[in-house]
């Protein structure tokens, strides 16, 4: 069954985490204990109604303060699809946590609050996505009960984020128009907006193509372990792209060694055909040294194999900034090694969606463009071109804190 990541979006109070409960509480995806926990918890705060964001917001401070703060994964599945959602936090402060969020998503839901309209969060949020190269994107002007659902505010709004959005290099955009609390248009139409010709969200989840690129003619597959019995050698690893085939021609970087395939192997067994992001083993017809952090590749591309990238990056260390000269250890792939930061060209500001301004260090939550020096070659190509092997992260040695997120823009 097909797999999609999904992660919503958007402004503070715009209903995130309802949303997300609505869908949980629709798709029969929660146990009777944690639908008691959240009607009880509902009683306490004295709502008259069962709050559903409680289901999302798990931390305790998220709970007392109404806000949701981390990153919440939730998974539900439906006869159609299986579901990963994460619920990304609106607040600036935890812009981090938003990019971590979105960083493997396959569509991104932004939601507005029909009685605020499309507000600086939203587009921000918009533009963090599009940095991230999620392809797909739905706008859910929720709260529709509040403005009688009247069809001229969802036009307004949707008319006004699609024309933003023009900018932002989407594969697809659809609007519709939600009530998460009551949940209308979720699963199916509402009565409430007759003039709503569209999709509920859920069939649009369920139905509409979003990992395509999973299914390119651009294979990867980075060597994460080397399985020796007897004569026989297996390289074992996560298909990051595309797809792979006995007696396929490969190419193995970074030696640049060219064979083919002589067997697919999944846990069920040999394959004819395996696709992203499939987990396997592969055979080759000819004896060639691999090693982990290695790369299997085939397609109409190959893979850049350099030492020197420039990336954009976002800070996430609260206790040290980001500045040049500093070493680090990255994580490319199944590849380790460590990397200078040699110069850092500019800041961006998401504020003003995409404006850049020189900067000499980079503090948490910011976001920068770096030129970065590797002590091994990586295998990599273009994050805009392949979303698996363009990204990396750069951990803290001492500490060995993840403090910033990567995405490759020239190598």
């Amino acid at each position: 069954m097909e797999m999609v990541r999904m992660a919503t979006a958007g402004s503070v109070d715009d209903g995130k985490s309802t949303l997300i409960g609505r869908l949980l509480y629709d798709s029969k995806a929660i146990f009777d204990d944690q639908l008691s926990a959240v009607e009880a918890a509902s009683a306490a705060s004295n709502d008259d109604y069962t709050n559903l964001a409680l289901l999302t917001d798990g931390l305790r401070a998220e709970r007392e303060q109404g806000i949701t703060i981390d990153v919440a994964y939730r998974y539900f599945s439906t006869p159609a699809r299986k579901f990963i959602i994460a619920d990304t936090p609106g607040h600036l402060q935890y812009t981090r946590n938003m990019v971590t969020g979105a960083s493997t998503a396959d569509v991104a839901v932004i939601l507005v609050d029909a009685r605020k309209g499309v507000l600086e969060q939203s587009r921000r949020h918009a533009y963090l996505c599009s940095l991230l190269r999620v392809p797909h994107m739905v706008l859910c002007v929720n709260k529709m009960d509040l403005v009688d659902w009247s069809a001229d505010v969802f036009t307004v709004i949707s008319t006004e984020f699609r024309t933003f959005a023009e900018s932002l290099n989407l594969s697809s955009l659809s609007s519709v128009p939600v009530s998460a609390l009551n949940g209308d248009n979720i699963v199916s139409l509402s009565e409430n907006a007759p003039w709503y010709s569209g999709q509920p969200l859920l069939p649009y989840l369920e139905t509409n193509a979003f990992n395509e690129d999973a299914c390119s003619d651009v294979a990867r597959l980075p060597v994460q372990h080397v399985i020796r019995h007897g004569d026989d050698i297996r390289y074992a690893g996560q298909i990051a792209s595309g797809e792979l085939r006995p007696g396929q021609e490969v190419t193995v970087l970074p030696s640049g060694t060219t064979s083919r395939l002589a067997a697919v192997y999944t846990a069920d067994g040999p394959r004819d055909c395996a696709r992203a992001p499939l987990s396997v083993s592969v055979q080759l017809e000819d004896p060639i040294e691999l090693s982990r952090g290695d790369m299997i590749c085939s397609g109409s591309t190959s893979p850049a194999v350099t030492q020197d990238i420039e990336a954009t990056v976002c800070w996430m260390d609260e206790n040290t900034p980001l500045t040049t000269d500093a070493e680090y250890t990255i994580k490319h792939t199944t590849r380790t090694g460590t990397a200078v930061v040699t110069d850092l060209l500019h800041r961006i500001d998401v504020n003003d969606l995409g404006a850049t301004a020189p900067a000499s260090e980079l503090s948490l939550n910011e976001i920068g463009r770096v030129r970065l020096h590797t002590s091994i070659p990586l295998v990599c190509d273009d994050y805009g071109d392949n979303r698996a092997t363009g990204g990396f992260i750069l951990i803290e040695n001492d500490s060995n804190r993840t403090v910033a997120g990567g995405i490759i823009a020239n190598c």
